[in-house]
């Protein structure tokens, strides 16, 4: 039977920088973990990336990538740190 954590191990062991927070307390704070001990008192994750937020204008055949609102009708998306859509918003 593999370890519950198998996956991060294996991840860890390849150079996956990996998060934790204790089961015992209600913070939903994670931490950096250099060495795991992989304890049943203790969740891990990889560590996640923050998300991305980009506004886009329609050009004439496709969408342009602005820094920020501009005064023109736009669409704002939040990009999770997976690389998934968290959100669009008509601005």
């Amino acid at each position: 039977m593999k370890h519950k954590h198998y996956d991060l191990i294996v991840a860890w062991a390849n150079g996956a920088r990996i998060e934790w927070r204790s089961k015992q307390y209600t913070s939903n704070q994670w931490y950096p973990c250099n060495n795991p001990s992989w304890d049943d008192i203790a969740e891990y994750r990889l560590k996640q990336k923050p998300d991305v937020v980009k506004y886009l204008i329609c050009g004439l055949k496709s969408w342009v990538e602005v820094d920020d609102q501009v005064g023109h009708e736009c669409i704002k998306i939040v990009i999770d740190g997976t690389g998934r859509l968290k959100s669009a918003e008509v601005l």
